[in-house]
């Protein structure tokens, strides 16, 4: 992949100080595997936050506290299941001392998942595939391995904890109004992370649909945006459009025009489902192709879903 970084914006600028906070409000198992890997670092953090208070706070809230107790130029934001490579803070920092400009970066998990479960491998290496490939000037946040300039992030006031008590497009949302003011955002996948999440055909539609699907869609609308960056470009919209063609051609037992919708996903997502059989055999293609449908129809859904929500509170 070509890099979209010239090696004129890589060079050398004057040191930062840089701050890791962990939002760890609810006592999670992979804390310490999170923590050790931040103290290992090649670039280590000044201050390492780890935000276990209040108990049971939502991630929003958790990292507002963490950036109040810190005076860095830069927070890096780290989630409490991911275990950042060596060279992470040592690549932020040096994005922002070679970029005055800089307002926010955020990387990508890699191709590696911590957890063995097949479900846990294809989720994870799905945001890894949608992040590896929009790499450049973003549109959005990512807060699993993100950071800001301390200055804008108090400019615009954090992240909303009183919308988002608990996880949910808080930093997309962040990432939206710090865009608003002409921000300067951008993606470099080659800060890299380990993802530990174990996840579930269930816990991915709960994800994809009620904690981020809907509330991406609402957020959307109350922006008036047509945002195709991400898992929204025209082609992941194409290929949703094709799980639903191949859910409802099911349902009418029409097997042919399910084979073509079907065949239509699998063409659209060839990039992804060559990364799967890569990094996991045959076993991990066969298990990810319902696994990816079940993400699209549940992104899918999510759309009328946000509309229906956003006309009954304009009725109330």
């Amino acid at each position: 992949m070509p890099d979209p970084f010239p090696a004129a914006d890589k060079r050398p600028g004057p040191s930062l100080t840089l701050d890791a906070i962990v939002p760890a409000s609810d006592d999670p198992p992979t804390l310490e595997r999170a923590r050790a890997a931040l103290e290992a670092g090649t670039r280590k953090p000044d201050q390492l936050i780890l935000q276990r208070e209040p108990r049971g706070a939502g991630p929003a809230a958790a990292r507002n506290l963490g950036a109040a107790a810190s005076e860095a130029d830069v927070l890096v934001f780290v989630d409490s299941d991911v275990e950042v490579h060596p060279d992470a803070l040592a690549l932020i920092e040096g994005r922002f001392a070679a970029d005055p400009e800089l307002a926010a970066v955020f990387g990508a998990y890699d191709d590696a998942p911590g957890d063995p479960a097949l479900a846990s491998r294809y989720r994870n290496l799905l945001h890894h595939h949608v992040h590896s490939g929009a790499a450049g000037k973003a549109e959005t946040f990512w807060a699993g391995l993100g950071a800001i300039r301390r200055e804008r992030f108090e400019e615009v006031g954090g992240f909303d904890a009183d919308r988002y008590p608990q996880p949910s497009v808080e930093d997309i949302e962040l990432g939206m109004r710090l865009r608003g003011r002409d921000a300067k955002i951008v993606l470099d996948p080659t800060i890299r992370g380990r993802h530990l999440k174990r996840w579930t055909a269930l816990s991915i539609a709960r994800t994809d649909f009620a904690r981020r699907g809907v509330p991406w869609v609402r957020l959307l609308l109350e922006q008036g945006e047509d945002s195709r960056t991400l898992n929204l470009s025209r082609r992941r919209r194409f290929s949703a459009m094709a799980s639903v063609a191949f859910l409802g051609a099911v349902v009418a037992r029409r097997p042919r025009l399910a084979a073509s919708a079907l065949g239509a996903t699998l063409l659209l997502d060839r990039d992804l489902y060559t990364l799967l059989f890569r990094r996991g055999g045959p076993q991990l293609l066969l298990a990810g192709i319902p696994l990816h449908q079940l993400h699209q129809l549940c992104a899918a859904a999510s759309v009328p879903a946000a509309l229906a929500l956003a006309t009954f509170e304009d009725r109330g």
